[in-house]
């Protein structure tokens, strides 16, 4: 790789490194290429990206920016996972360390926060935006739910009491 290649590089690990909210770290040796795709194809369903970037390289698009402190991972045959949802990535990460082993969790960052292999894994917990979005939906909308279910309850007490006597007296 040239050298400008190789600022072309380094410009745009940055704008990634300052846009994204959380960065995942791994090693990866000993995956096929066949798995490091279905990594990616994982990731990009997910609404994450999977890059392999020199480390020397990478360490450079850091500097000064939130989430420098996964510098120190950069050690060996490592990939960076990142995406704009926080839990997108460490999610399809730990379930793709589950399912190969040889993808290794290093640790990551969110923001300023750095996060070691557990951490990461805590993430991968979380529900997503989309899956919170939908429960303080439902919050909202239970309780005129119940006001509703409420309001006809006593109708439908009155109904049943009418149909017990009417069945009663044709007995």
């Amino acid at each position: 790789m040239d050298r400008a290649g190789k600022r072309e590089l380094v410009t745009d690990l940055g704008e990634v490194f300052s846009k994204t909210s959380v960065v995942v770290v791994a090693h990866y040796s000993g995956l096929t290429v066949a798995q490091l795709q279905d990594l990616r194809k994982r990731m990009r369903n997910a609404g994450a990206s999977v890059q392999v970037a020199k480390n020397r390289l990478a360490k450079i698009a850091l500097d000064g920016k939130d989430v420098a402190s996964i510098a120190p991972l950069l050690k060996g045959p490592t990939l960076i996972a990142y995406s704009d949802d926080p839990v997108a990535a460490p999610k399809v990460a730990v379930a793709f360390a589950k399912d190969f082993d040889k993808l290794v969790i290093l640790g990551g960052a969110m923001g300023k926060t750095a996060l070691n292999p557990d951490g990461v894994k805590s993430l991968a917990t979380l529900p997503s935006l989309d899956e919170l979005r939908a429960k303080l939906l439902g919050l909202l909308v239970a309780p005129s739910t119940k006001i509703a279910q409420l309001s006809t309850a006593p109708a439908a007490k009155l109904a049943r009491v009418f149909g017990a006597y009417a069945n009663r007296d044709a007995a």
